[in-house]
């Protein structure tokens, strides 16, 4: 797959295909925690993203699967056997034609475009530095009283969620933004950010605890404090995202051109 982590697309004994990022991956093991938590709090906001799991990898499968790997400059490294991230593919590959880009004819219409606006709340929060990035792919979904077939998107890639490995909260007025402006046409107020704000002004700390718990122990050997703080700083934050939302708004282009 594309990307600084060098992810793979793999089947999993439960018959379903993930985009898996391993946990030596170039980028750091501290994006596999990123990805993990940041489930968690997708879930939670009822965000549309992938379903995620943790996938085990043998050396017997290593060893039958030469293709799985890794590449520094010109060395070859071997993925290490154990504990991964997966992001859940949306169908069986050869079947289900999935997109990264879609025209503006085409965008528009996507029967989920409210979800940037969510994923734009998680980012600020997250202090996500990474590009907002998305898939879209075909589905049956609603047409009123009928269903008929259109576009759904899914909000994907979220290991640079605190800042990648740094830790840490940065925040810009440009940070976390999609960069095609019509999915934000919508937006003429904060109140368009609903109900994602308040769920994450309410957010319960023991989801966070949650989130901790399904970390898996040598992803963060060492580093158990420093994710600790990371994310009492996480939950310290909640209350910033409305200010940092309306500072978008002095960004070199206007993402929401209709917010009077």
């Amino acid at each position: 797959m594309r990307g600084g982590a060098q992810a793979h697309l793999l089947e999993a004994d439960d018959a379903n295909w993930y985009v898996v990022k391993f946990r030596n991956n170039p980028q750091h093991r501290r994006v596999l925690v990123n990805e993990l938590v940041s489930s968690v709090l997708l879930d939670y906001l009822q965000v549309s993203a992938p379903r995620t799991a943790l996938i085990g990898i043998s050396p017997g499968f290593l060893a039958a699967n030469e293709d799985a790997h890794i590449t520094l400059g010109s060395a070859r490294v071997p993925v290490e056997p154990g504990w991964h991230f997966g992001s859940r593919y949306p169908g069986d590959p050869g079947l289900t034609a999935v997109y990264d880009f879609l025209p503006d004819s085409l965008l528009g219409r996507v029967a989920n475009l409210e979800d940037f606006r969510a994923i734009l709340v998680f980012d600020k929060w997250t202090g996500n530095a990474d590009g907002r990035q998305s898939i879209f792919y075909r589905a049956m979904v609603d047409r009123g009283r009928a269903r008929a077939p259109g576009f759904v998107a899914r909000m994907i890639d979220h290991g640079f969620a605190f800042n990648g490995p740094n830790w840490d909260f940065p925040d810009s007025p440009l940070q976390g933004l999609y960069p095609r402006r019509l999915v934000y046409d919508g937006v003429r107020s904060l109140d368009d950010f609903q109900p994602w704000l308040d769920q994450v002004l309410h957010f319960p700390e023991e989801a966070l605890d949650e989130a901790w718990k399904r970390v898996p122990a040598d992803w963060v050997e060492g580093e158990e404090d420093a994710l600790q703080e990371v994310l009492e700083r996480l939950f310290e934050r909640r209350k910033l995202i409305p200010e940092l939302i309306a500072a978008c708004r002095t960004a070199r282009t206007n993402p929401f051109p209709n917010w009077k």
